[in-house]
């Protein structure tokens, strides 16, 4: 079975989760050659007893746009990861979780799966965009920059704070450097 590259963006009030809530986040699968084959968003309701961040919070006020879409038909959280946990078991192979930045994501997503699904399809494991394009272009972590990497791995996809717009413009990117690799240029 061929193994399904999840992209997963998050938006959240803070930086801690449990302290902080997932205000949304949006998975798009993809197999290796870019097709992308479903994708699943949600916007999970505060959780109780978490609090905003201040300075995430500020940077939020600059964002309205992507603030609203992400507090649009909330649901508990109760119900959305176990209809998440679903939609991973029912794609055609093994779900790999991409994100950039994936150990932010990750903790978020993780965090969610096992307290509200009680599991994770994704098990322990994380791809992280920036330190794959790290070792494709032989430069320091800290080198590693959307801005500085080659325009060509890019499609022509928005980048929103929408968290499933992020997820499939970051899929693409993941994709298109995957290929670059495999293909040996």
């Amino acid at each position: 079975m061929d193994e399904i590259y999840v992209s997963t963006d998050i938006e959240t009030d803070g930086p801690v989760p449990g302290l902080n809530s997932m205000l949304s986040f949006g998975s798009a699968a993809y197999l290796a050659d870019k097709t992308m084959i479903s994708t699943f968003s949600a916007n999970p309701e505060f959780l109780p007893g978490a609090s905003g961040d201040p300075m995430t919070m500020a940077w939020w006020e600059g964002q309205q746009d992507a603030w609203r879409a992400s507090r649009r038909n909330t649901q508990p959280s109760e119900v959305v990861m176990p209809e998440y946990v679903r939609w991973l078991k029912g794609l055609p192979g093994p779900p790999v979780f991409v994100g950039y930045p994936a150990a932010f994501d990750f903790m978020f997503i993780t965090y969610y799966l096992y307290r509200f699904a009680g599991e994770s399809p994704f098990s322990f494991f994380a791809l992280d965009i920036k330190t794959y394009a790290m070792a494709l272009m032989r430069v320091s972590f800290h080198d590693v920059t959307k801005s500085g990497m080659p325009k060509r791995w890019f499609d022509d996809l928005p980048y929103t704070h929408v968290a499933l717009d992020d997820a499939i413009s970051q899929g693409a990117l993941f994709c298109n450097m995957l290929n670059e690799n495999l293909s040996g240029r």
